[in-house]
């Protein structure tokens, strides 16, 4: 286990999030926030009108790929918290100016070692489960099309499961919600 593996407090990860992820002053004047009701709900303002910052709490964007061969799901296990050993999708966060396919392509690479063509676009997902932030899952169906599969990167392990026979510690919701989502429309089992 690495130095910041040791230093992953997902409870201290989870109250920042759940504390306007930490954020006291503001970033355009260096007052200090205040809570306010805006927009129906508590966020932290600028209590300067003249400055009028306020800041708006927004999930972040991962996308990754959904890829199955021989009634086989493609998942990889994580090497990095939260959840270290735990199965998901090979998925994780966008970068500055990147499109959401272009992050799918990447992150299974990265993971997988695998090179892929995106199919069609799978499902959009909410995900609050993560201790670091909440996120917005796209997933898309891909195809294999070169590359060696070995864990790289963000995995321990990676694999592909029957549908009949997942890991029960699979990461986060949003996935366990895709495996349903998929095991209904395609293979048309509920």
């Amino acid at each position: 286990m690495n130095k910041h593996h040791k230093n992953f407090d997902e409870a201290k990860f989870s109250a920042r999030k759940d504390n306007h992820c930490g954020y006291t002053f503001c970033p355009l004047c260096s007052t200090k926030l205040i809570e306010k009701m805006r927009d129906g709900r508590l966020r932290m303002v600028c209590p300067r009108t003249e400055c009028g910052f306020v800041f708006y709490q927004n999930p972040v964007p991962a996308a990754g790929g959904f890829i199955v061969q021989d009634d086989q799901v493609l998942l990889v296990k994580r090497a990095h918290p939260p959840r270290i050993g735990w199965w998901c999708f090979p998925a994780g966060f966008m970068e500055w100016g990147e499109h959401p396919s272009e992050t799918a392509i990447r992150e299974v690479k990265e993971e997988t070692g695998l090179d892929i063509k995106l199919g069609p676009f799978f499902e959009v997902y909410s995900g609050d489960d993560d201790p670091r932030t909440k996120a917005i899952l796209i997933l898309y169906l891909a195809n294999i099309i070169g590359g060696e599969l070995h864990a790289a990167d963000d995995a321990l392990e990676v694999r592909f499961f029957s549908f009949d026979e997942l890991p029960k510690n699979i990461a986060f919701k949003s996935h366990i919600q895709a495996l349903a989502d998929y095991n209904q429309r395609f293979r048309k089992r509920p």
